[in-house]
């Protein structure tokens, strides 16, 4: 590398050469420094990341990271990873080594965002303290793994936050029914709260739906994508996980309301979106519904949850359940444990009745003796 200065607009440049991740040499420079010691500064950090060395700031350290995993994530996951990153680490670490931060540093700042409050006296939620815990840790655990860093500092800071913030909300079939009767004034809204109730769908998966994903023949539907807003764009993804991908079997009365929505749209082709929303457009909905209903306000995600209560209420197994919504059978268990009748006083009984019979064997057996 080499610093100049350029005497017409009387400031300094870097030019560096480099050999890239297959071997060729390459050559790039940068303009603009306003002194020769910013220049430098800014060359021995090109360097350091150059040679992967830790020496570098974590600011310099994230690139190396956003360029190790944005490929390999759903852009919709990134941008949740890049507005922590932005807002909540690169403020407190961005100018600090790598290989210098401690977990004191790592505590301090857990403190400030332990002890946030906005302007109306809120703090931060224990979800959201998780994720930004979550965050931090995987960019040192990156460092740990790939490029040699002795340890993860957050390991000896400990946890920040927690990963549930409350008792999960859901409705009963009756408030369910309450709620829609009051959506019936808007056909889209209607149709869409019909479908994510009655299949159990996120979201996501709702807000790309297609009339080619329906066979009313076989009465069903295919999950095999999700809608995201991204940056100002609609984006088209795979769903959330591959569990995700399945063919959900519709009760009679929803394909035949479904097939009636399908006709009232003009000239929609197979391919078109079926619910050409937004998520903000259902969360106002959501509000109105419940509102005009008189039941509580839960949140869109909390009708996949109600949908699976009611699945449990039925008498469903966790296997059948987890097929249907897309799930791992054990999250299902592990997560609507609540909600399953509880068998530990057959359990009880039975063991009692097991001992019972046991010892009556043996005095039987005392008694031949």
């Amino acid at each position: 590398m080499a610093v100049y200065k350029e005497p017409k607009t009387n400031t300094w440049r870097v030019i560096y050469r480099y050999t890239d991740w297959n071997g060729e040499r390459k050559q790039s420079q940068k303009r603009g420094f306003q002194t020769k010691r910013e220049a430098q500064s800014w060359e021995r950090e090109q360097l350091n990341k150059l040679g992967s060395d830790l020496d570098m700031t974590f600011r310099s350290f994230v690139a190396h990271y956003e360029e190790d995993r944005r490929s390999r994530i759903k852009d919709s996951t990134w941008e949740s990873k890049e507005h922590i990153i932005r807002t909540k680490l690169l403020p407190y670490f961005g100018k600090l080594k790598m290989s210098s931060i401690t977990p004191q540093q790592i505590v301090r700042w857990q403190n400030e965002l332990i002890n946030y409050r906005d302007k109306d006296g809120a703090p931060y939620s224990p979800v959201y303290l998780k994720s930004i815990q979550n965050q931090i840790s995987a960019i040192f655990n990156h460092a740990v793994r790939y490029y040699n860093l002795k340890e993860n500092p957050c390991k000896k800071a400990g946890s920040m936050g927690k990963k549930k913030n409350r008792e999960m909300a859901f409705w009963t079939k009756e408030e369910y029914l309450q709620f829609i009767d009051a959506m019936m004034d808007k056909p889209l809204s209607f149709y869409a709260f019909e479908m994510l109730y009655w299949c159990g769908i996120r979201e996501g998966e709702l807000l790309a739906l297609t009339p080619a994903d329906f066979d009313f023949e076989r009465q069903t539907v295919t999950i095999n994508k999700s809608y995201q807003r991204i940056s100002g764009r609609d984006i088209i993804t795979d769903p959330k996980t591959p569990k995700s991908n399945r063919t959900i079997k519709m009760p009679e009365f929803l394909c035949e309301e479904m097939q009636d929505y399908i006709k009232q749209l003009y000239r929609i082709d197979k391919n078109d979106r079926l619910f050409e929303v937004t998520k903000s457009y259902l969360h106002h909905e959501m509000d109105r519904g419940a509102k005009a209903a008189g039941v509580k306000r839960i949140r869109i995600h909390d009708l996949r949850h109600s949908h699976i209560s009611l699945l449990i209420e039925m008498g469903y197994s966790a296997v059948a359940i987890a097929d249907r919504v897309g799930h791992e059978s054990i999250n299902i268990t592990y997560n609507y444990a609540h909600l399953f009748p509880s068998t530990q006083s057959d359990m009880a009984d039975k063991l009692n009745q097991f001992r019972k019979d046991g010892a009556s064997d043996v005095i039987k057996e005392q008694g031949r003796a």
